[in-house]
């Protein structure tokens, strides 16, 4: 626990914190506009079978609706039917005009010249592009889930990755990765070439999204991780607004992909200005660098004198625990190595999980809602102030845990709620649905600061990876779940709602984080919390000290 002391010494709260955490907001905010971003690249505009080349209708040529009439079929309130047309016309019922169809006889065939799309809302999409549509249909959800499936792969490489060659070098390449490989998604010639290059966005994100949150957190001390907490977590939710205002403005897909993927070249050229985490490398056995990295973070504090003062003796002094838990490798398999990481990691899962699931069910459904597509988004966006507000309260006065449980809860009960509102108060069900989401964006905010509390320093990235690899499996089986809809129109919503609650439940079953030092080995982890807060109050007084030390040298 003496990184804390160290970290004091050179400036906890100064203005490296600062730049820190505001750099690392900006790749974070981005994140929010890739995750839905197939609400817009991929939306489902209305369509009709395109009509045959040779067919006519007289003078008013096939633009005329009630020509359109004539040759598709329509339910019973008169609306074109979106998969089928007639081979050939139908005849009038007696005594009626030209539009009326009487002639039940003529046979109907499937949409074999294409079909035609309405462009007052999207000039072109994913699904107008390669028309996945009718029997094509069930292709767009595919492209969702591909891409979740790359975030998912990229949680499990990179979380690894990031343990063993650091947090800088791993979110330099996830970004150089995002913008490459979104880039080319925005040129994709074919609809197998666009999913490929998603799944790598996919992957990349995963890499965007732990570093900068083991960066943010590695830096921070005890007092303020809350803070910083909150600050990412509304940058993903001002992520939100810009996607709604860039896609209102950009209503082609390919430039849409383009002008949402450029900006990680911006973050990758300022990436190498972040400095690695010392934390990390102390507990890699590398204190040369991790001295470099504290003597640079106190020049910008403007500590420079402090960090003159650190050596390498005192750094072994102090990080003696840390630098001999190095001389051991780490695996996947020590998140369940002992059993106070088996419960962390059994909970955490449910959480991870739930949250990932219930929110992707609710934010991937935007066209349902029966309003301005672009309204929802910012509907949905707007509901995070508040809800993060409330749960950064919450966690600041309450703790960790209860906020976790109680967020997952509330979102669960919302959902199931929506079950006994009837259909005809689609005001009531928007507000329902919209109050659940708030409540998982308040839940993922927590999980972030929560994950990286419970796990060590030497397993963080990899337990950040495992969180992520169920948050993605969840997000992969969520649009799954839409499709029983057919069988049972409840049901959906019954599973969206009884996840998070039971996945609440188990939340209750965690070690509360609140004033406890982040754990830097496995041993740390089993230390009961009293005593971790102990240690936590002897390493204030200490730095309390120091800085009166320093103070009168100066």
């Amino acid at each position: 626990m003496a990184f804390a002391e160290l970290l004091d010494r050179v400036g906890s709260t100064g203005r490296f914190q600062v730049l820190n955490v505001v750099l690392l907001c900006f790749p974070t905010l981005f994140m929010a506009t890739h995750n839905l971003l197939q609400n817009f690249t991929a939306a489902v505009p209305g369509h009709h079978c395109r009509v045959s080349a040779n067919l006519t209708c007289g003078d008013n040529g096939t633009g005329s609706l009630d020509c359109r009439h004539l040759f598709i079929p329509t339910d019973g309130q008169r609306t074109l039917q979106k998969c089928r047309r007639f081979v050939t016309l139908p005849r009038p019922a007696p005594g009626s005009n030209s539009t009326e169809l009487g002639g039940m006889e003529s046979r109907e065939e499937p949409c074999l010249d294409g079909w035609v799309y309405e462009e007052e809302e999207f000039a072109s999409t994913v699904v107008t592009e390669w028309d996945l549509v009718c029997d094509f249909r069930n292709l767009q959800q595919m492209a969702q889930s591909i891409y979740m499936a790359g975030v998912l792969a990229g949680a499990v490489v990179f979380g690894g990755l990031s343990d063993k060659f650091g947090r800088k070098a791993l979110l330099l390449w996830s970004c150089f990765q995002m913008a490459v490989s979104g880039s080319c998604a925005a040129f994709a010639p074919t609809f197998t070439a666009y999913c490929a290059f998603r799944f790598l966005s996919g992957m990349a994100l995963s890499g965007v999204g732990l570093n900068c949150s083991s960066l943010s957190v590695e830096w921070t001390p005890m007092q303020h991780r809350a803070t910083v907490s909150m600050a990412t977590g509304y940058s993903y939710s001002a992520g939100q607004f810009v996607l709604a205002g860039v896609a209102f403005a950009i209503r082609d897909w390919r430039w849409l992909q383009l002008a949402l993927s450029f900006p990680y070249f911006v973050f990758f050229l300022y990436g190498w200005w972040f400095v690695e985490s010392a934390r990390w490398y102390a507990t890699a056995g590398k204190l040369e660098k991790a001295l470099k990295e504290l003597q640079k973070v106190a020049r910008i504090n403007g500590r420079k004198e402090q960090g003159e003062k650190l050596s390498l003796e005192v750094l072994k002094a102090s990080l003696q625990k840390d630098t001999v838990s190095a001389k051991s490798s780490f695996t996947v398999a020590d998140l369940v190595r002992t059993p106070g990481l088996r419960r962390i990691t059994c909970c955490l899962c449910f959480v991870w999980f739930s949250t990932s699931f219930a929110y992707y069910g609710l934010a991937m459904d935007l066209q349902n809602f029966g309003v301005s597509i672009y309204l929802i988004q910012v509907i949905f966006g707007a509901v995070d102030i508040p809800a993060k507000l409330v749960a950064f309260l919450l966690i600041c006065s309450f703790g960790r845990r209860i906020t976790q449980a109680l967020s997952l809860i509330l979102a669960g009960l919302s959902i199931v709620g929506n079950l006994f509102v009837p259909q005809d108060m689609p005001l009531l069900r928007t507000v329902l649905a919209v109050f659940g989401k708030g409540c998982l964006a308040a839940s993922f905010n927590c999980v972030f600061l929560y994950t990286g509390e419970l796990y060590p320093t030497v397993i963080r990235s990899t337990g950040m990876g495992f969180g992520n690899t169920m948050a993605r499996i969840g997000g992969i089986v969520a649009p799954l779940v839409r499709m029983v809809s057919e069988s049972s129109p409840t049901l959906p919503l019954v599973i969206y709602g009884a996840a998070p609650i039971v996945s609440g439940i188990a939340a209750c079953f965690l070690p509360e984080t609140l004033n406890v030092p982040l754990p830097d080995t496995i041993n740390d982890v089993e230390s009961p919390d009293a005593e971790r807060r102990k240690e936590a109050e002897a390493s204030q007084q200490d730095g309390i000290v120091l800085k009166e030390r320093g103070t009168k040298e100066i």
